[in-house]
């Protein structure tokens, strides 16, 4: 009698222990003008503190998603309005990767609502990774967590990043999604590591979490070993039909000190206002400039959620004497 072969997982590699939780808070903990000082400081050693690199996002499929990420309008699970769509074909995504060029943007990333995709979506997003590729855009890819040979293939298709966000502090996970685990989180990233591509890993906030939940968010990041190079921070955008809708809005001087407290532990990282901007509004844009983001997402929606338009953000970047890069 034949037996099912036993599965056995791979250790997971750990994050490296350079920032504890409690250094991380300790930041936090700083009087506002003194954390922005410090975080300007270290932006500077690394970047032109005037220049802003965009990058595009395009849903290239939608909704439908088995997952039940509490804070997503894309997941099957919640009532939310957004319809499910099949994968874009090849030649209305390099039509968007080509607006989005012509607008200003040097990164062109593509999200998929998937748990992860299955070997023969595989092929399928590597076109649509060389199209926008011979744009001369770099390239991103979030389509959830990868299988073996995954990574590698969307390497070879010309995938320079990869986009896998931890979302929350490891403590916190369990309470906002529950059909995967953080390790499962972890084993992506380091699918994405060993094949090569550069890591685009941030999280979430403003999800219910402490301050102390923000910081261990900020120390699990800046303590993988390399830590990404791109970070992008989200402010939750809350939609109606999900379970996260009706939660207390953050304060936004706390996300300000997010950005620090990332810039200051990540210094050579890209730091990106990611979902929510539309929320912050251009006074807390401008603090988050001062504290260390240096890349947005450029355009008038992020994946199905509203994002300020390109006029918008041309003219708030033309206030502040920024370049973008």
């Amino acid at each position: 009698m034949q037996t099912e072969p036993i599965q056995i997982r791979r250790p997971i590699p750990r994050p490296t222990a350079r920032w504890q939780a409690d250094d991380v808070e300790a930041l936090f903990a700083l009087p506002f003008n003194e954390l922005l000082f410090k975080a300007q400081n270290i932006h500077r050693e690394h970047f032109d503190p005037a220049e802003v690199q965009l990058s595009t996002l395009l849903s290239i499929k939608t909704g439908g998603c088995p997952e039940n990420c509490g804070y997503c309008p894309q997941s099957a699970h919640f009532e939310t309005g957004v319809e499910a769509t099949p994968l874009m074909q090849p030649d209305a995504v390099l039509a968007a990767a080509q607006r989005a060029k012509d607008a200003g943007a040097t990164r062109f990333c593509m999200g998929a609502a998937w748990r992860g995709p299955k070997d023969r979506d595989i092929p399928r997003v590597a076109e649509l990774v060389s199209a926008v590729k011979s744009l001369g855009l770099e390239t991103c890819a979030t389509l959830g967590m990868l299988g073996d040979g995954h990574a590698e293939a969307l390497r070879d298709a010309g995938l320079d990043y990869y986009n896998h966000n931890i979302d929350s502090a490891p403590d916190l996970y369990g309470d906002i999604i529950t059909t995967r685990q953080f390790d499962d989180r972890l084993d992506t990233l380091h699918k994405v590591r060993s094949a090569g591509v550069k890591v685009c890993c941030g999280g979430i906030v403003g999800m219910g979490e402490s301050r102390t939940q923000r910081a261990a968010l900020i120390a699990t990041l800046a303590n993988m070993e390399p830590y990404p190079e791109s970070v992008p921070i989200n402010h939750l955008v809350q939609v109606e039909g999900t379970p996260l809708h009706g939660l207390p809005p953050l304060d936004p001087f706390e996300f300000v000190r997010t950005i620090a407290a990332a810039r200051i532990t990540m210094p050579k990282a890209m730091v990106r206002l990611s979902a929510g901007r539309q929320q912050l509004g251009d006074a807390v844009q401008a603090l988050c400039f001062l504290a260390g983001a240096n890349s947005i997402f450029y355009g008038d929606k992020l994946l199905v959620t509203g994002n300020p338009d390109v006029d918008a953000d041309k003219v708030l970047l033309g206030k502040l004497g920024m370049r973008t890069s």
